[in-house]
């Protein structure tokens, strides 16, 4: 495919026209596999998109989250991790094909679905529709987006041969003229290439049937087949028998369909992109996005792998050597050594005076535009004990404490306290934001933190202090200046806990194993590495090798509740 994409004149491109796709006017079968660029540290895109081509895939697919690229209204980030150009230039340097999903909205599990927080702050605000101030927003965005994307056009001598326009509306569906007003925003993409949309087609003889019954002379695809599934806390682990998965994709082949496998590599949702499901009931996606895919979160190949080798070796004979597979390191468990309460870090991080609670994307942090992710710690005086009712107003789980002593929790699901000494005394709150729900109706409803009053014996809490935890890089590595103190056999709770980890020669890549430690988020040389919690399923944290950049590696544990002092790697 490189030494013939030399030759072809670029003037066509991917066609629909006929009864099969067709690029460059020769007949042509997508066959897909979607690999995030923002879930894979930057020095193993190569690794990722080279096993990929090895497997016989000849188009790499991938969102563009808006909340990453623009995490703040006027500051836009398109470097490092989230290099697009280089990601989708890498591509083209390996001879795959790309299908660019830019949104705006994208859902792929992240936190609003890959909208940004701060479109929240507008009380009125109408996600996914022509309101205003959401239209405004798109437009900026793609002011900047689309001149990143044209020069990578098929017909500019780039790779990208399609365009996901959106994702998913069918299902949601508010507003008539949204999906005109998209495509209109989005015209400076189009280069004659074609446009698609994904409504969440499963994948069943049925359906395939179906489709190829409403359209039979236009070329059909399966724009996102799921190789396995997510997982949200406090659930199973979600996986599709390998057999399953390859004679489904061998019946779409069979039949002339194009197919994109979602996910061939899904990677890690590190820090806090993860978002979550309200459908029974809340719960929240885990930090792994390993989706039981054919190339497992740390790149290993896995019987997927090789059985869809197999079948795709029938229709393109001519396959790379399947690299080798990188080293995995066994480290000596992390030693906890010190300790810092959370109640003396608060020196470290924005306070704010209010006499009502104030929502987490409300705050005036950011320079405006509110606090994204994390904690946010609500403190008031109280004169007397009694029943503590919380509503629905804590988003999404508050540890109470009475004096800086643990007293209960409340959540979506736990709605009541108890505290019955007199006196006054400081009532705090520790409120989580533990992701925003991904999909659905109820986008415009996703403020965290208390979204609303706190009742104390059904009279509303007034005057409160709040501290902003979003936990960011600069706010953890302030943390090395704080007081810490020798950590002792029953320390405070929650707090901070350091260790040390020596990783000498070149970093390998491991798991963090956490037996024990209840609740929290682990931070790895000051970087995010995702939250974790005992009650599963997942039981370990994928640490890359590159994160581990220096011989001495700092690890810092933020947790809620008691647990044992040694880390497993």
């Amino acid at each position: 495919m490189p030494s013939g994409r030399r030759r072809m004149s670029r003037k066509v491109g991917l066609s629909a026209n006929t009864s099969q796709f067709t690029l460059e006017g020769e007949p042509f079968t997508i066959l897909g596999g979607s690999v995030h660029y923002f879930r894979v540290p930057r020095a193993y895109w190569r690794d990722r998109l080279m096993k990929m081509k090895a497997c016989g895939i000849n188009t790499v697919t991938t969102y563009v989250p808006w909340s990453l690229h623009q995490p703040q209204r006027g500051v836009f980030n398109f470097h490092t991790q989230l290099d697009l150009e280089a990601y989708v230039s890498l591509a083209a340097e390996l001879g795959l094909w790309v299908i660019l999903r830019p949104g705006p909205y994208v859902s792929s599990e992240l936190d609003l679905g890959g909208l940004p927080s701060w479109l929240l702050r507008d009380d009125n605000m109408r996600l996914r529709t022509t309101y205003p101030a959401f239209v405004h927003a798109v437009n900026t965005f793609f002011d900047k987006l689309i001149p990143k994307i044209v020069p990578l056009q098929f017909k500019k001598g780039g790779p990208v041969i399609a365009v996901q326009v959106e994702n998913e509306y069918g299902s949601f569906a508010k507003d008539e003229s949204y999906m005109v007003f998209i495509k209109e925003t989005s015209n400076m993409f189009y280069d004659g290439s074609v446009w698609v949309n994904s409504d969440g087609l499963f994948v069943l003889l049925l359906s395939l049937l179906l489709l190829l019954l409403l359209q039979p002379n236009s070329p059909s695809m399966v724009l996102d087949y799921w190789t396995g599934g997510f997982d949200v806390w406090g659930d199973l682990h979600h996986v599709l028998p390998p057999e399953d998965m390859v004679s489904s994709v061998r019946e779409i082949l069979r039949r002339g369909m194009s197919v994109n496998l979602y996910m061939f590599h899904g990677g890690s949702s590190f820090g806090f992109m993860s978002g979550a499901v309200a459908d029974p009931t809340y719960r929240a996606v885990v930090p792994s996005y390993d989706y039981d895919a054919p190339l497992s979160e740390s790149g290993e190949y896995t019987p997927k792998y090789h059985l869809l080798r197999d079948l795709l070796s029938r229709y393109n004979s001519n396959f790379p050597d399947m690299p080798a597979l990188r080293y995995r390191e066994a480290y000596e468990p992390a030693i906890m050594y010190q300790h810092l309460s959370l109640w003396d870090a608060l020196s470290f991080t924005e306070s704010f005076k209010s006499h009502k609670p104030v929502n987490m994307e409300k705050l005036p942090v950011n320079n405006g535009n509110g606090q994204a992710y994390g904690y946010t710690l609500y403190e008031t005086s109280i004169t007397s004990g009694g029943s503590l009712k919380s509503g629905d107003n804590v988003r999404d789980r508050a540890l109470v404490f009475v004096d800086r002593s643990y007293i209960g929790l409340l959540n979506c699901w736990r709605h009541k306290a108890d505290d019955s000494p007199q006196g006054r005394r400081t009532l705090s709150l520790l409120v989580e934001n533990c992701g925003r729900v991904h999909q659905g109706r109820d986008l415009d409803k996703q403020h965290k933190g208390l979204v609303g009053d706190i009742l104390l014996n059904n009279i509303p809490l007034r005057d409160f202090t709040i501290y902003s935890l979003e936990m960011k890089p600069g706010f953890i590595d302030s943390l090395y200046q704080a007081p810490w103190k020798t950590l002792q056999e029953n320390p405070s709770f929650p707090g901070f806990f350091m260790g040390k980890l020596f990783a000498y020669g070149y970093p390998s890549d491991t798991f963090v194993k956490l037996p024990g430690w209840e609740k929290g988020v682990v931070f790895i040389n000051g970087l995010n590495l995702g939250r974790y919690w005992t009650i599963g399923p997942q039981q370990a944290l994928y640490l890359p090798g590159p994160f581990l950049n220096t011989e001495y590696v700092r690890l810092i544990f933020a947790r809620s509740s008691s647990g044992s002092h040694f880390i497993h790697l």
